[in-house]
């Protein structure tokens, strides 16, 4: 198998986390470059013609682009230790806390930064400013969200680690890096102790 990605970016680091958490050995790592747009050649748009990274191309040929499609097909080659769920009501509860945190959190740091950081203004074309700032605003809501429940339990879905936990770390990393986001410095302690001890497991380094 072979996994395509680009260094620092997050949704490649929630792939590469979550293989470091498996053990897994033996997937083939291509690095796009998306400040050359790499990721708009013709080679890798015929992998995935959305230009998104990451992407992992099966031994047979086939194509699996989306980050949480690459880590279920992971997490059956995979079992143990579980990321997912280890049965039908335990993968539901999972999947909400997973969803919550890409779709309200992951993605209003993305737009965040699209659209008010310089440094992505060649990849995020036209730039909108004012709606970049907003979703600024939006995101310390859902981060306040997050801080409360993790006064309740330890990590994000609940009493252990999982998926969820991966993908909170990368969003609230790309925010840390690229706009300074401390969640200590704004009144969040909960959602800085559990950023702090994700921080110091092993595959935390993935990615960066």
């Amino acid at each position: 198998m072979k996994l395509f990605v680009s260094p620092r970016a997050p949704n490649p680091r929630r792939v590469l986390m979550f293989i470091a958490e498996k053990g897994l050995s033996g997937i083939e790592r291509e690095v796009i470059d998306l400040g050359k747009g790499q990721h708009r050649d013709e080679a890798f748009l015929a992998r995935n013609p959305m230009a998104k990274v990451p992407v992992l191309e099966l031994d047979d040929g086939r194509v699996l682009g989306e980050t949480r499609a690459i880590c279920t097909y992971l997490e059956g080659l995979a079992p143990l230790p579980n990321l997912m769920g280890s049965d039908f009501e335990e993968r539901a509860f999972i999947e909400m806390a997973d969803r919550r945190v890409e779709l309200y959190l992951f993605g209003g740091i993305a737009n965040w930064i699209r659209h008010t950081h310089p440094g992505l203004a060649p990849l995020e074309q036209p730039q909108f400013p004012d709606f970049g700032r907003s979703q600024g605003e939006k995101v310390r809501e859902v981060a306040r969200w997050l801080d409360s429940e993790l006064a309740d339990h330890p990590f994000v879905a609940g009493q252990r680690f999982t998926i969820a936990d991966i993908t909170a770390f990368c969003a609230v990393e790309f925010a840390r890096g690229l706009m300074r986001f401390q969640p200590a410095q704004e009144g969040m302690p909960h959602l800085q102790a559990w950023r702090d001890r994700v921080a110091g497991r092993a595959s935390a380094s993935e990615g960066t």
